[in-house]
């Protein structure tokens, strides 16, 4: 099967061209972002003067792990390591920071990955069809952004359960339609309901990025956060060091793409998934309720390729919740400080919002599990900030009253030091296959996929297809560029 559709559709495409001269929008290449050195300086120059999160088109050139707040440019890839005060190991433990990218948050550029291609071939019509983004949370509000740039109409899908704060900025951008499905996190189901009763109901009126199914993301992941974790390992390693994993929440199967991109580069790194204790789908093809947002569950995403994951991390929510208010509430600041963590260190502990803790247990447990040393490096991803959970630490106060030195020192012992091995699950070549064929039920059965289709999933050769794919992309977004020929007028 073709993974991706080059066909163009020229009627199409010529109005977008004119559409993108109106909008003054020049379209970065997946090589721009990966590298923003590429980036022409007449680009960078008019940056300079447009904010990180201003719904300006030049802002799809800061669609990168490269962005400099200080300059407004670009610079080396942002992260944090983390210090043995806070995770307890020898292991050496990086994220790397989503909050500045526009948004706050790294969903953007997968929204970015499953738009661009349909738009430089015509395939979607800006002016004609309105963009639906299903979502758990952020990867709709990427996509509300990038359709605010191109003056066309966003319908964003995401659980009624998620925080305030996602539902208010995709009003305050301008959404034509925020639509809230039943439940929380974990009802994926309920998104992909409302995806059909849209489809029904609007035909040829809308066009679906289903960031569960589109391969853009994943290639995406795969070349740009892939290729971060890569430049980030080799600015901090020693002369013994060792790339010796990747952990990432599942979600979508966006994020998770990247570790192919490691084990290309370092054979003997391994990936971890990431999801909720409380609805453990990969751990035990369990189900239910979880806190942790942002991650999508109940199913296997389409586009996770799970002969590659190497290991399943169930993480109970009560350790993200809790160590969001010990990392954000002063007394927990303070108690973490008594504890010998840097200040410089603690100052940036609300760079990770509720899944970027998730990620950060698991990474601590997949070096325990794994009994890594001071050689070893595992690499996640801070997704969002607690900027973005500002709402659910005010409801936890609420709850559980103020937040005291005790309160930070029982947080610190139990959720910090009491991290375990439990709850890890080690996956054999049978085990892989068997979550690969826990597809069928979503995809086969719901969603109109066929079995050919999941048995070719399972071949690496299919995969090669997108991993491979962006120059040919990078090719149709220079052509759409020359046609507008906004490049040459800056």
């Amino acid at each position: 099967m073709a993974v991706f559709d080059m066909t163009v559709h020229e009627d199409v495409l010529a109005k977008t061209v004119k559409l993108a001269q109106d909008r003054n929008i020049i379209i970065p290449t997946f090589a721009q972002q990966k590298d923003p050195s590429l980036v022409p300086d007449k680009v960078k120059a008019r940056l300079k003067g447009v904010g990180l999160w201003d719904v300006n088109p030049i802002n799809l050139f800061r669609i990168t792990w490269h962005n400099d707040v200080k300059t407004g440019l670009y610079g080396d890839v942002n992260y944090i390591e983390l210090p043995s005060s806070i995770t307890g190991i020898k292991a050496r433990v990086v994220g790397i920071v989503g909050k500045y990218f526009p948004t706050g948050a790294h969903k953007v550029g997968a929204a970015f990955g499953c738009l661009v291609p349909r738009l430089v071939t015509g395939q979607f019509d800006p002016a004609r069809q309105a963009a639906v983004w299903p979502s758990t949370g952020n990867y709709c509000r990427g996509g509300a952004f990038d359709c605010a740039l191109l003056a066309t109409d966003a319908v964003a899908i995401l659980p009624e359960g998620m925080s305030k704060e996602r539902f208010d900025w995709l009003r305050e951008i301008g959404t034509k339609e925020v639509i809230g499905t039943p439940g929380t996190e974990s009802n994926v189901k309920e998104i992909y309901d409302k995806v059909h009763e849209l489809k029904t109901t609007r035909g040829d009126n809308i066009v679906v990025f289903n960031q569960f199914e589109e391969f853009g993301n994943a290639l995406w992941h795969y070349d740009m956060t892939g290729s971060a974790f890569e430049q980030v390992f080799n600015s901090i390693k020693g002369p013994r060091s060792r790339m010796a994993g990747y952990v990432s929440a599942t979600g979508s199967a966006g994020t998770i793409s990247a570790g192919e991109y490691l084990k290309k580069v370092y054979p003997y790194s391994h990936i971890t998934a990431v999801e909720a204790l409380q609805c453990p789908t990969l751990y035990a093809n369990g189900f239910g309720a979880h806190r942790i947002e942002g991650i999508g569950d109940k199913h296997v995403p389409w586009i996770h390729n799970v002969r590659n994951t190497d290991a399943v991390a169930a993480i109970d929510d009560e350790y993200p919740m809790h160590l969001l208010r010990l990392f954000n509430e002063e007394a927990g600041k303070v108690y973490l400080e008594k504890k010998g963590v840097p200040r410089e260190i603690i100052e940036q502990l609300n760079l990770m919002g509720i899944s970027s803790l998730a990620n950060m247990v698991a990474a601590i447990k997949m070096a325990k599990y794994e009994e890594m040393d001071e050689n070893d490096v595992v690499f996640t991803v801070f997704t969002d900030s607690a900027d973005l959970y500002l709402s659910r630490i005010e409801e936890l106060r609420a709850e559980y009253g103020p937040y005291t030195e005790m309160d930070a020192a029982l947080d610190y012992a139990k959720y910090l030091e009491g991290i375990l091995t439990d709850w890890y699950r080690e996956l054999n070549y049978r085990d892989r296959k068997q979550l690969h064929n826990l597809k069928y039920f979503t995809w086969v059965e719901q969603q109109g996929k066929t079995a050919e289709e999941l048995r070719e999933l399972w071949e690496p050769e299919f995969w090669n297809q997108i991993w491979t794919a962006a120059p040919a992309f990078d090719r149709l977004i220079d052509q759409f560029n020359e046609r507008t020929g906004l490049l040459a007028k800056l």
